[in-house]
């Protein structure tokens, strides 16, 4: 699935100044299967872009299509399908359910997708340096180890592109490359693309295309 965004302009930032390489107010088409950075400082529009590319805010001028299909005419029976198989999301804040387990939070998600075994969940919890936490609190976490929580969670879920907003912020470079290459062996598994915002570092990773806000 293309993603494609037409002079969109979002209400609380049309009175901001965007440069001519914006994302904002130009034509853009995210190709499926490109790993895209999007690279933007503080109060551009990341969280904004995320919200707006996956139909959770609607207050913007313009038109956002996958494949051609307008996103505000989806009905809630669409969004829930595309938001289960196609597209997947790291949010800023996370999103976890902090009274809930680590093994609680994974296993619900997991349980509507099938995507992996609980082994292959812990594995992949190891590998993150986190599984020892598989009977923690989640909201007893560091917001490190959340966000590693939430980076999994993503991944548990079959998707044509995988949304991140700054997933990376509060980990070092070392779990940041091992949280990428998941994302990354995931992503090529299906084929898919993603989207990573950042405000300017690249982790050291190769995209096949940078986007700025």
């Amino acid at each position: 699935m293309n993603i494609t965004l037409d002079n969109v302009i979002p209400h609380p930032l049309s009175t901001i100044s965007h440069n001519t390489d914006s994302i904002w107010g130009n034509h853009v088409l995210l190709e499926k299967g490109k790993k895209i950075l999007l690279n933007a400082s503080s109060g551009k529009g990341k969280s904004t872009f995320t919200l707006t590319s996956i139909g959770l805010r609607n207050d913007y001028n313009g038109n956002v299509f996958y494949d051609g299909h307008d996103i505000k005419q989806f009905t809630p029976e669409e969004w829930t399908e595309l938001r289960s198989k196609v597209i997947s999301v790291v949010f800023q804040d996370l999103q976890i359910f902090p009274k809930l387990k680590v093994r609680e939070n994974l296993l619900i998600k997991n349980k509507l997708t099938n995507c992996f075994s609980e082994k292959e969940i812990k594995d992949k919890l190891d590998y993150l340096g986190i599984g020892d936490k598989w009977d923690q609190e989640c909201g007893l976490l560091s917001m490190g180890q959340q966000q590693r929580v939430a980076i999994l969670r993503a991944l548990c879920q079959p998707y044509e592109w995988l949304i991140m907003d700054e997933p990376f912020s509060h980990l070092d470079k070392e779990n940041t490359s091992k949280c990428l290459e998941l994302i990354n062996a995931r992503t090529l598994e299906q084929g898919a693309g993603f989207v990573l915002t950042t405000l300017g570092d690249d982790h050291g990773f190769h995209y096949d295309q940078e986007l700025k806000l």
